[in-house]
């Protein structure tokens, strides 16, 4: 008999709800995370009595009842709505493409004004696209592109527009309506408390290790547990035995400030190239705070490399062929689970990982 049922490497939201239902069930759980706190990326810290999101902003959102109905079952959540601003050079737009973003461009006021605009600037890409500034011309004409697009997009990977594949921007909202909701789904909202309100009850009674690099350690926790749930990155896993996965990462710059209201949003996107970071987050709005200072983030996209927080998948097609020989190798894990957005190496919005997660404890039998 194995001390836990369960050993979950990381603590994000995908092992929060394998640990959640393990515990309805009775199941024991030993959480390994290499950080020196739980939660993952959707981690809170308290400053100034404001919930600080210490790894970018987090926006909960879905069209999913049940996923809705399962995060309020752990929290409470508030109203907000996500209301971003673009900042072009001292220019501010509303996002995401609307009619009071068409407005401030062009001066127009009906819809069919921008949609005849729009459409005359498509005219520029003929054919099928064949990089990401031609598809995203051909979605939304050379004004928009070149201002709220282009030095954001090249910012975020790291190349220019032209040397970026086009399916990377499949679609970009286009609304003909004066609706600056950045998301169409059904609910959304934060949880009020923070989002460490949900990870603590998600890994209550669990026994955690934090600041421990599972791998190093792999043999010994495997001995503790029947089964291991991995959220770590799949080639670490397997040792990087075909090549490494490619990621994009982040670098955060937090400051108090002495004001109340520093930019009037939870967020703003700078989407000139020449500034060097893309968004700055006042965290206070999400929770609609009247604290007397203020606390913002800026956001630097970086090149990754081993070692450092991987935060985006670079789904390319190189990068998928290798995540499949990795994925083949998964299989043979009898008893292991591979899930999550490193495990799967894929860009996941927080109801799909609770969702993805609820899936496989039902295929799984817990």
């Amino acid at each position: 008999m194995k001390k836990y049922d369960y050993v979950l490497v990381g603590s994000g939201l995908y092992a929060g709800v394998w640990a959640n239902e393990a515990r309805k069930r009775g199941r024991k759980c030993l959480v390994v995370e290499k950080r020196g706190h739980i939660g993952g990326n959707v981690y809170c810290e308290e400053m100034e009595g404001i919930h600080v999101h210490r790894y970018g902003a987090h926006i909960f959102h879905t069209s999913d009842r049940k996923v809705w109905d399962y995060v309020n079952g752990l929290a409470e959540f508030n109203r907000y709505t996500n209301s971003p601003v673009a900042n072009y050079r001292g220019e501010i737009y509303n996002m995401p493409f609307n009619m009071n973003t068409f407005s401030k461009m062009w001066g127009v006021s009906t819809p069919e004004e921008a949609k005849i605009i729009i459409e005359k600037q498509k005219r520029a890409v003929s054919g099928e696209p064949k990089n990401l500034e031609e598809q995203a011309i051909s979605l939304v004409g050379t004004d928009i592109y070149k201002k709220l697009v282009k030095g954001y997009t090249e910012k975020q990977w790291g190349k220019d527009c032209k040397d970026l594949p086009a399916f990377i921007i499949k679609r970009l909202p286009v609304r003909f309506t004066y609706d600056n909701n950045y998301f169409d789904d059904l609910y959304q909202g934060i949880p009020i408390g923070g989002y460490n309100v949900i990870v603590d009850k998600m890994f209550e009674d669990c026994t955690v290790h934090t600041g421990v690099d599972y791998l190093q350690h792999k043999d010994y926790y495997d001995s503790l547990g029947d089964t291991v749930v991995y959220t770590g990155a799949i080639d670490a896993y397997f040792q990087y035995q075909f090549g490494k996965l490619e990621y994009r990462s982040l670098r955060f710059e937090t400051e108090v400030l002495d004001v109340d209201n520093y930019q009037g949003v939870a967020v703003v996107n700078y989407t000139d190239r020449d500034v060097p970071y893309t968004r700055i987050i006042e965290h206070k709005h999400f929770e609609f705070g009247k604290q007397p200072k203020t606390v913002v983030t800026r956001e630097y996209p970086a090149d990754w490399d081993e070692g450092m927080e991987a935060y985006y998948t670079v789904n390319d097609e190189k990068n998928q062929q290798l995540y499949q020989q990795y994925a083949e190798l998964a299989k043979g894990e009898k008893h292991v689970v591979f899930g999550g957005r490193l495990a799967e190496y894929k860009y996941y919005d927080m109801d799909k990982v609770i969702a993805s997660a609820l899936g496989r404890i039902r295929k799984y039998g817990l």
